[in-house]
Protein backbone atom coordinates (compact mmCIF):
# COMPACT_ATOMS: atom_id res chain seq x y z
CA UNK A 1 0.00 0.00 0.00
CA UNK A 2 1.08 3.65 -0.88
CA UNK A 3 -0.47 6.17 0.68
CA UNK A 4 0.05 10.24 -1.30
CA UNK A 5 0.91 12.56 -2.07
CA UNK A 6 3.56 11.76 1.36
CA UNK A 7 4.47 8.82 -0.83
CA UNK A 8 4.54 6.34 2.31
CA UNK A 9 5.10 2.39 1.12
CA UNK A 10 3.63 -0.63 3.42
CA UNK A 11 4.65 -3.96 1.90
CA UNK A 12 2.45 -7.44 2.82
CA UNK A 13 0.07 -5.11 4.26
CA UNK A 14 -2.29 -7.56 6.43
CA UNK A 15 -6.23 -6.68 7.46
CA UNK A 16 -4.68 -6.80 11.35
CA UNK A 17 -2.15 -3.20 9.98
CA UNK A 18 -5.28 -1.33 8.65
CA UNK A 19 -6.22 0.19 11.90
CA UNK A 20 -2.58 1.13 12.67
CA UNK A 21 -2.51 2.66 9.23
CA UNK A 22 -5.17 4.41 9.09
CA UNK A 23 -4.60 6.24 12.71
CA UNK A 24 -0.42 6.80 11.47
CA UNK A 25 -1.20 7.84 7.99
CA UNK A 26 -4.67 9.10 7.62
CA UNK A 27 -5.16 10.85 10.64
CA UNK A 28 -1.83 11.91 12.28
CA UNK A 29 -0.17 11.91 8.45
CA UNK A 30 3.11 10.38 9.69
CA UNK A 31 4.28 6.81 9.19
CA UNK A 32 3.42 3.72 10.83
CA UNK A 33 7.34 2.81 11.22
CA UNK A 34 6.67 -1.01 12.66
CA UNK A 35 5.08 -1.50 9.31
CA UNK A 36 8.06 0.31 6.75
CA UNK A 37 9.73 -1.63 4.20
CA UNK A 38 13.00 -2.94 6.03
CA UNK A 39 15.81 -4.02 3.21
CA UNK A 40 17.11 -7.47 3.59
CA UNK A 41 15.21 -7.71 6.95
CA UNK A 42 17.56 -5.06 8.61
CA UNK A 43 16.38 -2.90 11.47
CA UNK A 44 16.44 -0.10 9.54
CA UNK A 45 13.54 0.85 7.66
CA UNK A 46 12.74 2.97 4.45
CA UNK A 47 9.13 5.47 4.11
CA UNK A 48 8.81 6.63 1.11
CA UNK A 49 8.64 3.77 -2.16
CA UNK A 50 10.67 6.20 -4.30
CA UNK A 51 13.54 5.80 -2.18
CA UNK A 52 13.95 2.22 -2.51
CA UNK A 53 15.79 0.88 -5.25
CA UNK A 54 12.81 -1.12 -7.13
CA UNK A 55 11.22 2.19 -7.50
CA UNK A 56 14.12 4.22 -7.67
CA UNK A 57 15.89 3.24 -10.91
CA UNK A 58 12.90 3.09 -13.05
CA UNK A 59 11.49 5.80 -15.07
CA UNK A 60 7.99 5.16 -16.00
CA UNK A 61 6.30 6.89 -19.21
CA UNK A 62 4.07 3.88 -20.65
CA UNK A 63 3.11 2.66 -17.64
CA UNK A 64 3.11 6.21 -16.31
CA UNK A 65 -0.96 5.88 -14.61
CA UNK A 66 -0.68 2.35 -13.50
CA UNK A 67 -1.82 2.39 -9.77
CA UNK A 68 -2.43 6.28 -9.30
CA UNK A 69 -5.70 6.48 -10.94
CA UNK A 70 -8.93 4.40 -11.23
CA UNK A 71 -8.94 2.89 -14.43
CA UNK A 72 -12.77 2.78 -14.78
CA UNK A 73 -12.71 6.78 -14.39
CA UNK A 74 -11.97 8.68 -18.06
CA UNK A 75 -12.20 11.73 -15.61
CA UNK A 76 -9.34 10.82 -13.70
CA UNK A 77 -6.97 9.77 -16.88
CA UNK A 78 -8.06 13.80 -17.96
CA UNK A 79 -7.37 15.21 -14.41
CA UNK A 80 -3.39 13.62 -14.99
CA UNK A 81 -3.32 15.65 -18.21
CA UNK A 82 -5.28 12.62 -20.43
CA UNK A 83 -6.38 13.76 -23.90
CA UNK A 84 -4.01 16.72 -23.60
CA UNK A 85 -1.97 15.31 -26.48
CA UNK A 86 -4.47 14.43 -28.79
CA UNK A 87 -6.10 18.06 -28.41
CA UNK A 88 -2.82 19.34 -29.31
CA UNK A 89 -2.25 17.31 -32.29
CA UNK A 90 -5.91 17.79 -33.49
CA UNK A 91 -5.88 21.67 -32.92
CA UNK A 92 -1.75 22.87 -33.00
CA UNK A 93 -0.75 20.09 -35.57
CA UNK A 94 -0.75 19.26 -39.55
CA UNK A 95 -0.46 15.23 -39.94
CA UNK A 96 2.81 15.63 -40.99
CA UNK A 97 4.06 17.69 -38.69
CA UNK A 98 2.35 14.65 -35.67
CA UNK A 99 4.50 12.34 -38.07
CA UNK A 100 7.96 14.44 -37.68
CA UNK A 101 7.57 14.22 -34.08
CA UNK A 102 7.24 10.63 -33.33
CA UNK A 103 10.22 10.64 -36.36
CA UNK A 104 12.35 12.96 -33.90
CA UNK A 105 11.15 10.95 -30.97
CA UNK A 106 13.00 7.93 -31.92
CA UNK A 107 10.45 5.74 -31.01
CA UNK A 108 10.43 2.34 -31.83
CA UNK A 109 8.12 -0.70 -31.92
CA UNK A 110 7.82 -1.94 -28.57
CA UNK A 111 6.30 -5.10 -29.72
CA UNK A 112 9.75 -6.83 -30.71
CA UNK A 113 10.65 -6.29 -33.82
CA UNK A 114 11.90 -2.34 -33.08
CA UNK A 115 11.42 -0.46 -35.84
CA UNK A 116 10.88 3.16 -36.18
CA UNK A 117 7.58 3.88 -35.44
CA UNK A 118 7.74 7.84 -37.62
CA UNK A 119 8.62 5.60 -40.27
CA UNK A 120 6.15 3.56 -40.27
CA UNK A 121 3.39 6.01 -40.28
CA UNK A 122 4.96 8.17 -43.21
CA UNK A 123 4.46 5.19 -44.89
CA UNK A 124 1.13 4.50 -44.50
CA UNK A 125 -0.13 8.13 -44.43
CA UNK A 126 1.53 8.88 -47.84
CA UNK A 127 0.03 5.46 -49.53
CA UNK A 128 -3.17 6.14 -52.07
CA UNK A 129 -5.08 4.03 -51.50
CA UNK A 130 -7.75 4.05 -49.07
CA UNK A 131 -9.09 3.51 -46.38
CA UNK A 132 -6.29 3.68 -44.16
CA UNK A 133 -6.86 1.29 -40.95
CA UNK A 134 -4.84 1.81 -37.60
CA UNK A 135 -4.16 -1.74 -35.35
CA UNK A 136 -3.40 -2.04 -31.84
CA UNK A 137 -1.87 -5.61 -31.15
CA UNK A 138 -2.73 -6.49 -27.53
CA UNK A 139 -2.01 -10.59 -27.76
CA UNK A 140 0.83 -10.90 -25.61
CA UNK A 141 1.46 -14.45 -25.30
CA UNK A 142 4.99 -14.53 -24.10
CA UNK A 143 4.93 -16.87 -21.06
CA UNK A 144 5.87 -14.69 -17.72
CA UNK A 145 5.01 -11.42 -19.67
CA UNK A 146 2.30 -9.09 -19.02
CA UNK A 147 3.25 -5.73 -19.99
CA UNK A 148 0.48 -5.08 -22.33
CA UNK A 149 -2.27 -6.80 -20.28
CA UNK A 150 -1.43 -4.38 -17.44
CA UNK A 151 -2.05 -1.00 -19.49
CA UNK A 152 -4.89 -2.42 -20.86
CA UNK A 153 -6.51 -3.36 -17.61
CA UNK A 154 -5.24 -0.16 -15.81
CA UNK A 155 -4.81 2.49 -18.03
CA UNK A 156 -6.78 1.85 -21.21
CA UNK A 157 -7.53 5.48 -22.55
CA UNK A 158 -3.47 5.60 -22.89
CA UNK A 159 -3.36 3.52 -26.00
CA UNK A 160 -6.93 4.49 -27.35
CA UNK A 161 -5.34 7.92 -27.29
CA UNK A 162 -2.59 6.93 -29.04
CA UNK A 163 -4.08 5.52 -31.04
CA UNK A 164 -6.49 8.50 -32.34
CA UNK A 165 -3.35 10.67 -32.83
CA UNK A 166 -2.09 8.10 -35.05
CA UNK A 167 -4.83 7.69 -36.82
CA UNK A 168 -5.25 11.45 -37.54
CA UNK A 169 -1.51 11.90 -38.80
CA UNK A 170 -2.62 8.75 -41.52
CA UNK A 171 -5.58 9.52 -42.16
CA UNK A 172 -7.40 6.68 -40.56
CA UNK A 173 -11.10 6.58 -39.29
CA UNK A 174 -11.34 3.02 -38.59
CA UNK A 175 -9.61 1.03 -36.15
CA UNK A 176 -9.40 -2.42 -34.37
CA UNK A 177 -7.26 -3.60 -30.48
CA UNK A 178 -6.46 -6.92 -31.16
CA UNK A 179 -6.95 -8.52 -27.74
CA UNK A 180 -6.10 -12.55 -26.77
CA UNK A 181 -9.68 -13.96 -24.97
CA UNK A 182 -7.53 -14.79 -22.48
CA UNK A 183 -7.60 -11.01 -20.94
CA UNK A 184 -11.01 -10.76 -20.21
CA UNK A 185 -10.57 -7.86 -17.76
CA UNK A 186 -8.56 -5.84 -20.43
CA UNK A 187 -11.30 -6.63 -23.20
CA UNK A 188 -13.65 -5.20 -20.62
CA UNK A 189 -11.93 -1.90 -19.44
CA UNK A 190 -11.45 -1.11 -23.38
CA UNK A 191 -14.54 -1.33 -24.54
CA UNK A 192 -15.72 0.55 -21.13
CA UNK A 193 -12.91 3.09 -22.34
CA UNK A 194 -14.24 3.54 -25.60
CA UNK A 195 -18.18 4.31 -24.39
CA UNK A 196 -16.23 7.01 -21.83
CA UNK A 197 -14.01 8.37 -24.94
CA UNK A 198 -16.98 8.50 -27.46
CA UNK A 199 -19.74 10.25 -25.11
CA UNK A 200 -17.03 12.88 -24.14
CA UNK A 201 -16.66 13.99 -28.04
CA UNK A 202 -13.07 12.42 -27.90
CA UNK A 203 -13.61 9.25 -30.09
CA UNK A 204 -16.35 8.99 -32.91
CA UNK A 205 -17.66 11.29 -35.07
CA UNK A 206 -16.34 15.02 -35.25
CA UNK A 207 -13.71 14.49 -32.41
CA UNK A 208 -13.62 18.20 -30.53
CA UNK A 209 -15.46 19.72 -32.73
CA UNK A 210 -12.34 19.41 -35.75
CA UNK A 211 -14.45 17.85 -37.85
CA UNK A 212 -12.05 14.22 -37.74
CA UNK A 213 -14.01 11.01 -37.29
CA UNK A 214 -12.51 7.89 -36.33
CA UNK A 215 -14.30 5.23 -34.55
CA UNK A 216 -12.79 1.89 -32.48
CA UNK A 217 -13.96 -1.82 -31.83
CA UNK A 218 -12.25 -4.81 -29.86
CA UNK A 219 -11.31 -7.20 -31.67
CA UNK A 220 -10.68 -10.68 -29.54
CA UNK A 221 -8.30 -13.09 -30.73
CA UNK A 222 -8.31 -16.74 -29.52
CA UNK A 223 -4.88 -16.90 -28.15
CA UNK A 224 -2.91 -18.02 -30.95
CA UNK A 225 0.82 -16.87 -30.44
CA UNK A 226 1.18 -16.83 -33.78
CA UNK A 227 -1.23 -14.00 -34.09
CA UNK A 228 1.31 -12.07 -32.41
CA UNK A 229 2.59 -11.24 -36.12
CA UNK A 230 1.56 -8.50 -38.03
CA UNK A 231 0.00 -10.52 -41.03
CA UNK A 232 -1.13 -13.01 -39.30
CA UNK A 233 -3.26 -11.32 -36.82
CA UNK A 234 -4.51 -8.89 -39.71
CA UNK A 235 -5.71 -12.15 -41.23
CA UNK A 236 -7.23 -12.77 -37.92
CA UNK A 237 -8.99 -9.35 -37.77
CA UNK A 238 -10.25 -9.44 -41.02
CA UNK A 239 -11.98 -12.84 -40.03
CA UNK A 240 -9.55 -15.31 -41.59
CA UNK A 241 -7.24 -17.96 -40.19
CA UNK A 242 -4.50 -16.08 -38.52
CA UNK A 243 -1.60 -17.53 -40.71
CA UNK A 244 1.21 -15.17 -41.56
CA UNK A 245 2.47 -14.15 -45.21
CA UNK A 246 5.37 -13.52 -47.24
CA UNK A 247 7.44 -10.58 -46.12
CA UNK A 248 7.75 -8.40 -49.21
CA UNK A 249 3.71 -7.71 -48.49
CA UNK A 250 3.96 -4.82 -46.39
CA UNK A 251 1.25 -4.08 -44.11
CA UNK A 252 2.00 -0.42 -43.87
CA UNK A 253 0.92 -0.61 -47.72
CA UNK A 254 -1.11 -3.96 -47.77
CA UNK A 255 -2.55 -4.90 -44.44
CA UNK A 256 -5.92 -5.03 -43.31
CA UNK A 257 -8.39 -6.07 -46.22
CA UNK A 258 -5.38 -5.32 -48.36
CA UNK A 259 -5.02 -1.47 -47.32
CA UNK A 260 -2.63 0.57 -45.75
CA UNK A 261 -2.78 -0.72 -42.04
CA UNK A 262 -0.69 0.98 -38.85
CA UNK A 263 -0.12 -1.68 -36.26
CA UNK A 264 1.51 -0.94 -33.12
CA UNK A 265 1.59 -2.68 -29.87
CA UNK A 266 -0.12 -1.74 -26.36
CA UNK A 267 3.07 0.18 -24.94
CA UNK A 268 4.03 1.71 -28.16
CA UNK A 269 0.55 2.68 -28.69
CA UNK A 270 0.87 4.30 -24.93
CA UNK A 271 4.11 6.41 -25.62
CA UNK A 272 2.93 8.77 -28.00
CA UNK A 273 0.69 11.23 -25.76
CA UNK A 274 3.40 11.91 -23.89
CA UNK A 275 5.79 11.93 -27.00
CA UNK A 276 3.17 14.61 -28.81
CA UNK A 277 2.91 16.67 -25.32
CA UNK A 278 6.57 16.95 -24.12
CA UNK A 279 8.20 16.45 -27.84
CA UNK A 280 10.02 14.19 -29.76
CA UNK A 281 13.30 15.55 -28.14
CA UNK A 282 12.31 15.11 -24.87
CA UNK A 283 11.84 11.18 -25.52
CA UNK A 284 15.32 10.84 -27.63
CA UNK A 285 17.21 12.47 -24.92
CA UNK A 286 15.95 9.29 -22.42
CA UNK A 287 17.97 6.01 -23.27
CA UNK A 288 20.40 5.42 -25.97
CA UNK A 289 21.06 6.99 -29.23
CA UNK A 290 19.47 4.45 -31.37
CA UNK A 291 16.89 3.05 -28.74
CA UNK A 292 15.59 6.09 -26.98
CA UNK A 293 12.81 6.37 -24.51
CA UNK A 294 12.14 3.56 -21.66
CA UNK A 295 10.91 -0.14 -22.08
CA UNK A 296 8.65 -2.12 -19.71
CA UNK A 297 9.40 -5.44 -18.82
CA UNK A 298 7.98 -8.16 -16.67
CA UNK A 299 10.49 -9.38 -14.18
CA UNK A 300 10.13 -12.87 -13.36
CA UNK A 301 11.94 -15.98 -12.11
CA UNK A 302 14.72 -16.78 -9.38
CA UNK A 303 14.53 -13.13 -8.56
CA UNK A 304 13.92 -11.42 -5.11
CA UNK A 305 11.51 -8.63 -6.25
CA UNK A 306 9.37 -9.74 -9.59
CA UNK A 307 7.00 -7.98 -11.00
CA UNK A 308 6.26 -5.09 -13.93
CA UNK A 309 8.93 -2.35 -14.16
CA UNK A 310 9.80 0.46 -16.75
CA UNK A 311 13.71 1.30 -17.27
CA UNK A 312 15.31 3.93 -19.83
CA UNK A 313 16.93 1.94 -22.37
CA UNK A 314 20.65 1.22 -22.08
CA UNK A 315 20.91 0.09 -18.45
CA UNK A 316 22.06 -2.97 -18.02
CA UNK A 317 21.48 -6.77 -16.97
CA UNK A 318 22.85 -6.57 -13.77
CA UNK A 319 20.83 -2.95 -12.60
CA UNK A 320 17.68 -4.77 -13.55
CA UNK A 321 18.28 -7.92 -11.73
CA UNK A 322 20.17 -6.85 -8.75
CA UNK A 323 19.35 -3.25 -8.03
CA UNK A 324 15.99 -2.94 -9.13
CA UNK A 325 15.58 -7.17 -8.73
CA UNK A 326 17.02 -7.51 -5.19
CA UNK A 327 19.73 -10.03 -6.60
CA UNK A 328 19.04 -13.56 -6.75
CA UNK A 329 16.59 -15.93 -4.26
CA UNK A 330 17.99 -17.15 -1.48
CA UNK A 331 21.80 -15.71 -2.49
CA UNK A 332 21.84 -18.55 -5.06
CA UNK A 333 24.48 -18.11 -7.98
CA UNK A 334 22.98 -16.17 -10.82
CA UNK A 335 22.96 -18.37 -14.02
CA UNK A 336 21.36 -16.59 -16.80
CA UNK A 337 18.59 -14.61 -17.99
CA UNK A 338 16.07 -15.29 -20.46
CA UNK A 339 15.14 -11.89 -22.48
CA UNK A 340 12.58 -11.89 -25.65
CA UNK A 341 10.17 -15.25 -24.78
CA UNK A 342 10.16 -18.34 -26.13
CA UNK A 343 11.45 -16.84 -29.25
CA UNK A 344 14.61 -14.91 -27.45
CA UNK A 345 18.10 -16.14 -25.78
CA UNK A 346 19.57 -16.80 -22.55
CA UNK A 347 22.17 -15.00 -21.68
CA UNK A 348 24.67 -16.15 -18.93
CA UNK A 349 26.62 -14.08 -16.08
CA UNK A 350 29.40 -12.51 -18.62
CA UNK A 351 26.60 -10.14 -20.15
CA UNK A 352 25.19 -9.12 -17.03
CA UNK A 353 26.99 -5.44 -17.66
CA UNK A 354 25.03 -6.15 -21.39
CA UNK A 355 22.69 -2.32 -22.04
CA UNK A 356 19.14 -3.16 -22.55
CA UNK A 357 18.48 -1.97 -26.28
CA UNK A 358 17.42 -3.57 -29.28
CA UNK A 359 20.87 -3.80 -31.08
CA UNK A 360 23.05 -4.89 -28.27
CA UNK A 361 20.78 -7.86 -27.39
CA UNK A 362 20.45 -9.04 -30.79
CA UNK A 363 24.34 -8.51 -31.48
CA UNK A 364 24.36 -11.26 -28.02
CA UNK A 365 22.15 -13.55 -29.97
CA UNK A 366 18.88 -12.63 -27.90
CA UNK A 367 16.36 -10.01 -28.44
CA UNK A 368 14.08 -7.51 -26.79
CA UNK A 369 10.98 -8.76 -27.89
CA UNK A 370 8.19 -7.59 -26.31
CA UNK A 371 9.68 -7.35 -22.86
CA UNK A 372 9.57 -10.53 -21.19
CA UNK A 373 12.66 -11.39 -18.84
CA UNK A 374 13.21 -14.57 -16.86
CA UNK A 375 16.26 -14.89 -14.67
CA UNK A 376 17.73 -18.65 -13.64
CA UNK A 377 19.86 -19.33 -11.00
CA UNK A 378 22.26 -22.66 -10.64
CA UNK A 379 19.46 -24.95 -10.15
CA UNK A 380 18.11 -24.47 -13.58
CA UNK A 381 19.27 -26.44 -16.85
CA UNK A 382 19.36 -25.17 -19.68
CA UNK A 383 18.98 -27.82 -21.83
CA UNK A 384 15.21 -28.18 -20.15
CA UNK A 385 15.18 -24.58 -20.99
CA UNK A 386 15.28 -24.90 -24.20
CA UNK A 387 13.17 -28.22 -24.69
CA UNK A 388 10.02 -26.00 -22.78
CA UNK A 389 10.39 -23.16 -25.45
CA UNK A 390 11.13 -25.56 -28.60
CA UNK A 391 7.73 -27.08 -27.47
CA UNK A 392 6.00 -24.48 -26.97
CA UNK A 393 6.76 -23.07 -30.19
CA UNK A 394 6.05 -26.55 -31.68
CA UNK A 395 2.25 -26.27 -30.58
CA UNK A 396 1.88 -22.71 -31.46
CA UNK A 397 3.26 -23.41 -34.95
CA UNK A 398 0.09 -22.35 -37.56
CA UNK A 399 1.92 -25.17 -39.76
CA UNK A 400 1.72 -23.09 -42.89
CA UNK A 401 5.09 -23.76 -44.05
CA UNK A 402 7.43 -26.98 -43.73
CA UNK A 403 10.90 -25.34 -42.22
CA UNK A 404 8.88 -24.13 -38.98
CA UNK A 405 6.16 -27.02 -38.78
CA UNK A 406 8.75 -30.02 -39.29
CA UNK A 407 11.91 -27.84 -38.34
CA UNK A 408 10.78 -26.99 -34.95
CA UNK A 409 9.58 -30.24 -34.38
CA UNK A 410 12.64 -32.02 -34.87
CA UNK A 411 14.77 -29.71 -33.40
CA UNK A 412 12.42 -30.47 -30.15
CA UNK A 413 12.92 -34.13 -30.63
CA UNK A 414 16.64 -33.35 -30.91
CA UNK A 415 16.83 -31.29 -27.42
CA UNK A 416 14.47 -33.92 -25.79
CA UNK A 417 16.91 -36.59 -26.71
CA UNK A 418 19.56 -34.87 -24.93
CA UNK A 419 17.57 -34.15 -22.08
CA UNK A 420 16.82 -38.15 -21.71
CA UNK A 421 20.64 -39.06 -21.82
CA UNK A 422 19.67 -40.85 -25.33
CA UNK A 423 21.51 -38.31 -27.90
CA UNK A 424 24.87 -38.84 -29.43
CA UNK A 425 27.37 -35.73 -30.64
CA UNK A 426 26.24 -36.21 -33.97
CA UNK A 427 23.15 -35.22 -32.73
CA UNK A 428 24.46 -31.95 -31.70
CA UNK A 429 25.47 -30.86 -35.13
CA UNK A 430 22.38 -32.18 -36.90
CA UNK A 431 20.97 -30.07 -34.47
CA UNK A 432 22.96 -26.86 -35.56
CA UNK A 433 22.71 -27.45 -39.29
CA UNK A 434 18.88 -27.99 -38.61
CA UNK A 435 18.82 -24.87 -36.56
CA UNK A 436 20.24 -22.81 -40.02
CA UNK A 437 17.95 -24.64 -41.89
CA UNK A 438 14.51 -23.04 -39.76
CA UNK A 439 16.10 -19.97 -39.64
CA UNK A 440 16.94 -19.46 -43.42
CA UNK A 441 13.76 -21.15 -44.89
CA UNK A 442 10.80 -20.18 -42.20
CA UNK A 443 7.94 -18.21 -43.85
CA UNK A 444 7.40 -15.66 -40.55
CA UNK A 445 9.32 -14.31 -37.50
CA UNK A 446 7.91 -17.55 -35.55
CA UNK A 447 10.23 -20.01 -37.53
CA UNK A 448 13.09 -17.49 -38.54
CA UNK A 449 13.48 -17.06 -34.42
CA UNK A 450 12.33 -20.61 -33.11
CA UNK A 451 15.52 -22.17 -32.83
CA UNK A 452 16.99 -18.98 -30.45
CA UNK A 453 16.69 -20.90 -27.35
CA UNK A 454 18.92 -23.77 -28.67
CA UNK A 455 20.98 -21.41 -30.39
CA UNK A 456 21.45 -19.10 -27.82
CA UNK A 457 21.94 -21.87 -24.71
CA UNK A 458 24.29 -23.86 -27.19
CA UNK A 459 26.57 -20.71 -28.09
CA UNK A 460 27.24 -19.98 -23.59
CA UNK A 461 26.48 -23.45 -22.08
CA UNK A 462 27.43 -26.38 -24.51
CA UNK A 463 29.69 -27.84 -21.68
CA UNK A 464 26.09 -28.35 -20.19
CA UNK A 465 24.94 -30.06 -23.50
CA UNK A 466 28.24 -32.26 -23.72
CA UNK A 467 27.53 -33.49 -20.04
CA UNK A 468 23.98 -34.63 -21.37
CA UNK A 469 25.39 -36.41 -24.08
CA UNK A 470 28.71 -37.72 -22.94
CA UNK A 471 28.21 -38.13 -19.74
CA UNK A 472 24.50 -38.74 -19.03
CA UNK A 473 24.60 -36.27 -16.25
CA UNK A 474 22.80 -33.28 -15.79
CA UNK A 475 24.68 -30.68 -13.75
CA UNK A 476 21.70 -28.52 -12.99
CA UNK A 477 19.97 -31.67 -11.32
CA UNK A 478 17.53 -31.52 -13.30
CA UNK A 479 16.58 -33.74 -15.90
CA UNK A 480 14.48 -37.00 -14.67
CA UNK A 481 16.21 -39.55 -16.38
CA UNK A 482 19.59 -38.71 -15.60
CA UNK A 483 19.26 -37.83 -11.67
CA UNK A 484 18.42 -39.82 -8.61
CA UNK A 485 16.76 -39.47 -5.45
CA UNK A 486 18.74 -41.11 -2.79
CA UNK A 487 18.10 -40.96 0.94
CA UNK A 488 20.93 -40.12 3.70
CA UNK A 489 21.57 -42.30 6.62
CA UNK A 490 22.26 -39.69 9.35
CA UNK A 491 19.62 -37.10 8.59
CA UNK A 492 16.79 -39.30 8.44
CA UNK A 493 14.83 -40.44 10.97
CA UNK A 494 12.14 -42.01 9.97
CA UNK A 495 9.41 -39.31 10.50
CA UNK A 496 7.58 -41.03 7.56
CA UNK A 497 6.78 -37.78 5.76
CA UNK A 498 8.12 -38.79 2.59
CA UNK A 499 6.84 -42.36 1.81
CA UNK A 500 3.10 -40.66 1.81
CA UNK A 501 3.99 -38.51 -0.63
CA UNK A 502 5.30 -40.40 -2.89
CA UNK A 503 2.83 -40.87 -5.51
CA UNK A 504 4.13 -44.51 -7.00
CA UNK A 505 5.22 -46.16 -3.48
CA UNK A 506 8.66 -45.94 -4.39
CA UNK A 507 9.43 -45.47 -0.56
CA UNK A 508 9.57 -47.50 1.92
CA UNK A 509 10.60 -48.05 5.62
CA UNK A 510 9.38 -48.21 9.24
CA UNK A 511 9.01 -45.33 11.63
CA UNK A 512 12.03 -44.44 13.25
CA UNK A 513 14.23 -46.26 11.05
CA UNK A 514 15.87 -45.10 7.18
CA UNK A 515 13.71 -45.13 4.64
CA UNK A 516 14.79 -46.63 1.20
CA UNK A 517 14.01 -45.52 -2.77
CA UNK A 518 13.69 -48.15 -5.04
CA UNK A 519 15.00 -46.53 -8.24
CA UNK A 520 13.41 -48.66 -10.63
CA UNK A 521 10.09 -47.54 -9.31
CA UNK A 522 10.63 -43.57 -8.06
CA UNK A 523 9.83 -41.25 -11.12
CA UNK A 524 11.60 -38.56 -9.95
CA UNK A 525 9.32 -36.08 -9.48
CA UNK A 526 10.36 -34.49 -6.37
CA UNK A 527 7.82 -34.67 -3.43
CA UNK A 528 9.66 -36.59 -1.49
CA UNK A 529 12.50 -33.80 -1.33
CA UNK A 530 10.05 -30.89 -1.26
CA UNK A 531 8.15 -32.40 1.78
CA UNK A 532 11.29 -33.81 4.04
CA UNK A 533 12.46 -31.32 6.68
CA UNK A 534 15.50 -33.01 7.80
CA UNK A 535 17.39 -32.36 4.51
CA UNK A 536 18.07 -35.93 4.11
CA UNK A 537 17.42 -36.73 0.08
CA UNK A 538 19.79 -35.58 -1.92
CA UNK A 539 20.06 -35.91 -5.56
CA UNK A 540 22.57 -37.86 -7.74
Amino acid sequence: MVIEPRGTLYPRVKVKDVEKIIESSIVNDEPEKTLLYSPNGNSSSVEKYKNIPFYAKQQRIALRNLGMIDQYRIEDYIATGGYQGLAKALTDMTPETIVDEVKQSGLRGRGGAGFSAGRKWATCASAEETPHYVICNGDEGDPGAFMDRSIMEGDPHSVLEGMIICARAVNSHEGYIYVREEYPLAIMNLQLAIEQATSYGLLGDNILGTGFSFTLKVSKGGGAFVCGESSALMRSVGGDVGEPRAKYVRSVLKGLHDKPTVLNNVESFANIPPIIVNGGKWFASIGTEKSTGTKAFSLVGKVRNTGLIEVPMGTTLREIIYDIGGGIQDDRPFKAVQTGGPSGGCLPKEKLDLPVDFDSLTEADSMMGSGGMIVMDDQTCVVDLAKYFLKFLVEESCGKCTPCREGLYQLHSLVDKMSDGRAVESDLVLAENLSKSIMIGSLCGLGKSGPNPFISTLKYFREEYIAHIRDKKCPAKVCPSLISYEIIEGPCDGCMACAPACAVKAITGEKGKLHVIDQNICDRCGACKAICTRQAIEIH
